[in-house]
């Protein structure tokens, strides 16, 4: 798996292992996204699409040139996709 999608990943797997559903239900991780879905909070629900459109981000050929910027921090997009301006240097 490419590193551009594991911090969406790890935060993933966090939240999942922090939720009701593996918590109090005990179900495993696994079954709480495939089955209990509607059982997650907002939290991990949105991170969740944001897991799939990262992975998805990396099988489409025109984020290939623009790079896979998914999901990162506003601060790491900024510096990934622009050169510094004059004002920054």
């Amino acid at each position: 798996m490419s590193s551009s999608c594991q911090h969406l990943i790890t935060a993933l797997k966090e939240c999942l292992l922090r939720s009701d559903c593996v918590v109090k239900q005990g179900h495993l991780p696994s079954e709480c996204l495939k089955d209990h879905t509607n059982e997650l909070p907002e939290e991990c629900k949105s991170l969740r699409l944001a897991t799939f459109e990262c992975k998805r981000g990396m099988l489409d050929m025109r984020k290939r040139f623009r790079g896979n910027n998914v999901g990162l921090p506003p601060k790491a997009v900024r510096t990934e996709s622009a050169a510094p301006t004059p004002a920054e240097v």
